[in-house]
């Protein structure tokens, strides 16, 4: 099973920060990929606690921890639904892809790189503690529309809403990641 898991952080107040750059995603791919791919609504299940959206080999998800606790969620979801990826966790986990912002990048980048994330990243850190392992998909989604000015500190920055202007520059961005991980996903051999 392919497993999506957007970073981010659960609620209204948070729903257009910069830091939910990795749910927005999640969302995107899957009004993309929710024909073909036979995806479900998200339903909030409290056993992980995340929202989830799942079909036959494809599992989409947002967890519901705060950004900071995300590794409780996915390794829930990993241990339920695909153990066998846990046992094997010192080769890399090649079916999980996880989609978050980036504040070491411009707004409007998208790396996607195995293994490799933003220099500081709590969500992130929590997934590398709770999965024992760095070894994933990073589908980096950049945010930073600062032009230089760090005033702000980013702990408070990435809490920020995007500007209109900036939400449609981050859709942009967030459809091409789409499109790369949908090529990597469904064009891997078997």
């Amino acid at each position: 099973m392919n497993f999506v898991i957007g970073l981010g952080n659960p609620g209204e107040t948070y729903a257009l920060s910069r830091h939910n750059a990795g749910f927005m995603a999640v969302d995107e791919m899957w009004e993309q990929w929710k024909v073909d791919s036979q995806l479900p609504a998200f339903l909030l299940e409290n056993k992980w606690p995340a929202e989830v959206s799942r079909a036959k080999t494809l599992l989409l998800a947002k967890p519901h921890t705060f950004m900071n606790n995300s590794g409780q969620a996915a390794r829930a979801l990993l241990q339920f639904y695909d153990k066998a990826s846990l046992a094997r966790v010192s080769q890399g986990l090649t079916n999980l892809w996880v989609c978050h912002d980036d504040l070491d990048l411009q707004l409007g980048q998208v790396k996607i790189q195995f293994g490799t994330g933003p220099k500081v990243h709590n969500g992130l850190s929590s997934l590398y503690q709770h999965l024992g392992t760095q070894q994933f998909w990073h589908v980096r989604l950049g945010i930073d529309a600062r032009q230089g000015d760090r005033s702000l500190p980013g702990s408070a920055y990435v809490l920020q809403s995007f500007t209109k202007t900036e939400r449609a520059e981050l859709a942009t961005a967030i459809a091409k990641a789409s499109a790369q991980v949908a090529k990597q996903m469904f064009d891997q051999p078997k």
